[in-house]
């Protein structure tokens, strides 16, 4: 079934499809009103260098400029230069290619012949200028060079975009003047050339056909090879080396995990994925019920979103990627209508809320609804989902507890680094209440920002350990034990690789009143080392002073000279809700508990957080947390591997927890 038929259909059958489809007209109107629709002859840059560098968040960009000599920072620096102005030409090319989407799209939901000329002329002057652009001079020298772009990838990118108006507007009858289809025809025959050649480069000389590139490199291809009607060669591209199955099957882990264990590069690859999906299928030839070697599927892939989601369907930022940003909640909006509309995942229902949410959009009048939606996200099925149960994900290496009648829930990595794309992270706890989550990863800043490596992929900027401030080493944990009962969920994570000498295991407990946190720490060395437990809570810290003691400064919460516990509390409010995680920890003698300004989180470095430090000088450590909503736990140390858990407020029997080097955490 074509695009233009179901937005013929659901102008018809849906009554929000009409009112959606009125309001990207109107935003279209605004663009031509502003004069802001023209061609620029330059090509874009590397976007990833519009980022302010001394605030480290992203410039803003406005599409209604022709052009642009300064661009903004959201504090009110005023930025120039060369770098910046191509990175900004990124957005701009971006943005009109959107635009002709977008007006074919109003032309066949509404039948306006003027939107079907604008989204006609787009698409001729990018493919009479995509020639005279030169294979990019300026370009790093890891890049796949464009012409459009410093990046091959963005090129396909850009060109799905194009690619996909120009159908529209076939399907919809729309016929192209002799000189009109043969710039196109040309611009195709360029683009595909390039495409075949990249492909070429990453697959066969570079081994390295497992790339994001290679799924966007197929997209285009898909793509184009649609608009030529060519299903030979887009059959070819399915069943080849590098091709769609053979991809799925290698850049996708056993468990529906992209293999660089990040969230944003899987809903990356997915969506391409989804693009050669829906060219295919104008062949007749169906790829949204393709699995890989070993069972890989957008079906799976589209699964993991709506179980890694916290309760108001933000997702994490597990290695590279941002926490949010406008084209990163399209790309998940336009995942999540399809994944709704063509295998009916209800999971997907809050994650794509949350993506219109962050448009500004809570009714979803967006394109990604007109072209994608099936009004699935508003029905009563989705709105009312199932408990969500715990997962472990094994070959990439992440664990996720819950337990019922518990609003907390915890995330925790011990899988693959994720090569260039990872994060010096191994055991990081993210914790998650159903109103908020409190220790999120924080995200990653724009690669043109210095704090990518300074900062954001550092152990110190997540909720794990380091040594001595220094980072882990790139490696790989291990999940020893992962146990779920009627009410509980347990999690042993091991990491030997980080630190030379040094074991780290992590226990998880999570019941169905509280979470206990235990991260022990031994090293095989003789000379102590500072050992350094990190906490990143994104609200403020509300803490118990009768309990610290010695220098109380600005950052020091406590030098602790006999056991005792030190107890916080977080105050929740996301959307309307509130709610209070109260804190406990175990202190022992020679412990400090600080509190460290830090940057904030990826969306702006600038406003900075405060984090919990917990450090021990030491050649062993234990790190004694416990977390429960609604009020406090109390944990009592019987011996070295002995605790009690008790609730004071709750007449619940005292919780008896011993830690054995066989079995890990044992509770009675």
């Amino acid at each position: 079934m074509s695009t233009a038929l179901r937005l013929s259909e659901k102008l018809e059958k849906l009554t929000w499809a009409g009112r959606t489809a009125q309001r990207l007209k109107e935003e279209v109107d605004g663009l031509l009103q502003a004069g802001s629709l023209s061609i620029p002859k330059e090509p874009g840059g590397w976007w990833h260098q519009y980022v302010c560098p001394r605030h480290h968040t992203e410039l803003t960009f406005d599409s209604m400029q022709v052009d642009a000599a300064e661009f903004h920072c959201p504090h009110g620096c005023v930025i120039e230069g060369e770098e910046y102005h191509g990175a900004w030409l990124v957005f701009k090319h971006q943005s009109l290619a959107r635009v002709a989407l977008q007006a074919a799209a109003v032309y066949a939901a509404l039948g306006e012949v003027s939107y079907a000329s604008l989204s006609k002329r787009l698409l001729v002057e990018y493919a009479e200028q995509f020639p005279l652009y030169p294979v990019h001079p300026e370009a790093q020298s890891w890049m796949l060079k464009g012409r459009a772009f410093h990046q091959a990838l963005t090129e396909a990118i850009w060109s799905t975009t194009l690619i996909r108006a120009y159908l529209l507007l076939r399907d919809e009858g729309v016929g192209f003047e002799v000189a009109e289809q043969a710039a196109i025809d040309a611009f195709l025959d360029l683009l595909a050339g390039s495409m075949e050649e990249y492909r070429h480069i990453l697959i066969h000389e570079r081994n390295n056909a497992e790339n994001n590139y290679t799924a966007w490199l197929n997209a285009s291809l898909s793509c184009v090879y649609a608009a030529r009607g060519e299903q030979a060669a887009l059959e070819e591209l399915i069943e080849g080396q590098g091709g769609f199955k053979h991809h799925l099957s290698i850049g996708v882990k056993p468990d529906q995990m992209e293999f660089e264990g990040s969230t944003y590069y899987h809903v990356f690859v997915l969506r391409a994925y989804l693009i050669s999906a829906e060219m295919a299928q104008r062949f007749g030839i169906d790829l949204y019920a393709t699995t890989g070697a070993e069972g890989q599927s957008m079906r799976g892939m589209l699964e993991v979103l709506a179980d890694l989601a916290d309760d108001q369907g933000a997702l994490p930022a597990l290695h590279d990627g941002p926490l949010a940003r406008d084209p990163y909640a399209r790309e998940i909006a336009e995942i999540a209508e399809q994944g709704l509309a063509i295998y009916g995942i209800a999971g997907l229902a809050p994650v794509l809320r949350e993506a219109y949410r962050q448009l500004g959009a809570a009714g979803g009048e967006q394109l990604e609804a007109l072209l994608y939606g099936s009004g699935a996200a508003d029905d009563g099925a989705a709105a009312a989902l199932s408990p969500r149960s715990a997962r472990l994900w094994p070959d990439s290496g992440f664990v996720l507890g819950r337990a019922a009648g518990n609003p907390l829930s915890f995330l925790a990595d011990f899988g693959e680094h994720g090569g260039s794309h990872g994060h010096y992270d191994k055991l990081h706890l993210t914790l998650m209440h159903k109103a908020q989550t409190l220790t999120p990863d924080l995200g990653m800043v724009p690669y043109g920002s210095s704090m990518r490596k300074s900062w954001f992929a550092e152990t110190a900027s997540h909720n794990t350990v380091s040594l001595d401030g220094l980072s882990q080493a790139p490696h790989e944990g291990r999940c020893v034990r992962y146990e779920t009962a009627e009410s509980s969920v347990y999690a042993w994570l091991q990491s030997t690789d980080g630190y030379e000498g040094c074991t780290l295991n992590r226990h998880l407990l999570l019941t169905e009143d509280w979470l206990l946190d235990w991260y022990q720490v031994e090293l095989s060395g003789e000379e102590p080392r500072s050992i350094e437990w990190w906490m990143h809570p994104v609200v403020e810290t509300n803490a118990s002073l009768q309990a610290w003691e010695g220098d109380q400064g600005d950052k020091i919460l406590g030098h602790y000279l006999h056991d005792t516990q030190f107890h916080a509390s977080y105050t929740l409010a996301a959307q309307a809700t509130q709610a209070t995680v109260f804190h406990t920890a175990l202190v022992q003698p020679g412990d400090e508990l600080l509190a460290v300004l830090t940057p904030g989180d990826a969306i702006d470095p600038s406003k900075p957080l405060t984090a919990m430090l917990h450090r021990r000088q030491d050649r062993r450590a234990d790190f004694i947390h416990i977390y429960r909503a609604g009020s406090r736990a109390e944990l009592t140390r019987n011996s070295a591997n002995e605790l009690v858990v008790t609730v004071p407020d709750h007449s619940g029997i005292p919780v008896r927890i011993q830690l054995t080097s066989e079995d890990g955490l044992l509770f009675t």
